[in-house]
């Protein structure tokens, strides 16, 4: 009887273990701490680094306008600059996200001051139901990798890491 019991349990775990794993898109991450991001929008590169070294590098795509800093809501293109990850977002349409801190107190008031509104929910995203290469320049204004891609980000970058976009 003991025997059966046993495996009854070993057999529960195997399938519980089953349903849940492999396929989650939450991933753990147990390296070395991503300590700031730079995204190089001229290559389409992204770069998670700890302190000077890359620990891993990324092809993106980016806003449908790429070239020059965001400026205004529906401007296409990607800011530049220097912001930080405000939060993680395991609900995004695109899979998985990492919101980025644009606007910035001066994209606010540069927008404000011709009158136009900054846009914003600028991310690090997945493409979820996109179907193009992920090549191309694609999103509203945001960064864009592959789902899995994403997942890995996602369990790599802590909330006020800093991220660097350059032209």
């Amino acid at each position: 009887m003991t025997f059966a019991r046993l495996l009854s349990a070993f057999l529960l775990v195997a399938l519980l273990a089953a349903c849940g794993g492999g396929n989650s898109k939450f991933r753990s991450y147990k390296g070395p701490a991503v300590t700031s991001i730079q995204v190089h929008k001229g290559a389409r590169k992204m770069y998670l680094l700890h302190d000077a070294k890359v620990l891993k590098q990324y092809d993106i795509g980016l806003g449908f306008a790429p070239e020059g800093h965001k400026q205004f809501e529906g401007d296409g293109k990607t800011p530049e600059g220097t912001y930080f990850i405000s939060f993680h977002n395991p609900k995004s349409r695109y899979h998985l996200s990492l919101g980025i801190s644009y606007p910035n107190l001066a994209d606010s008031a540069f927008a404000a001051s011709q009158g136009k509104r900054p846009g914003g929910d600028i991310m690090i995203h997945g493409r979820s139901n996109y179907k193009g290469t992920n090549k191309g320049d694609w999103t509203a204004g945001c960064i864009a990798v592959r789902d899995k891609e994403m997942e890995e980000i996602y369990a790599m970058v802590r909330q006020y890491t800093p991220i660097h976009i350059l032209p």
